[in-house]
């Protein structure tokens, strides 16, 4: 059962589009212009990178940069995570171990 898409309008750097995305996800659709619309102001106000399009690919890659910067530190956490529940899972098993040698 999927959801019927409607129109969206959002405006970036004083243009604006019409996007179809369902009911659900507009709120981010919008939040996501939003997003990078402050983005791409933020390059056009350095002045050093002229057109639109130069400026939205710019955007882009600082977008794509911090995503997968924030993602590698997710797995690093990730990993750091189940190393620990590994070690505690082993203190368990330990002591688990322990008992039953101490009950017989």
């Amino acid at each position: 059962m999927s959801e019927q898409s409607t129109a969206v309008q959002v405006k970036i750097l004083d243009k604006e589009y019409q996007v179809n995305c369902p009911p659900s996800d507009q709120e981010a659709l919008i939040k996501s212009a939003r997003y990078l619309d402050e983005n791409m102001r933020k390059i056009k106000g350095r002045g050093n990178i002229h057109g639109a399009e130069k400026i939205a690919v710019m955007a882009a890659l600082n977008i794509t940069h911090d995503m997968l910067r924030k993602n590698k530190m997710i797995n690093e956490t990730r990993a750091g995570t189940a190393q620990q529940l590994k070690g505690i899972e082993d203190k368990i098993d330990l002591a688990l171990a322990s008992s039953r040698q101490l009950e017989i």
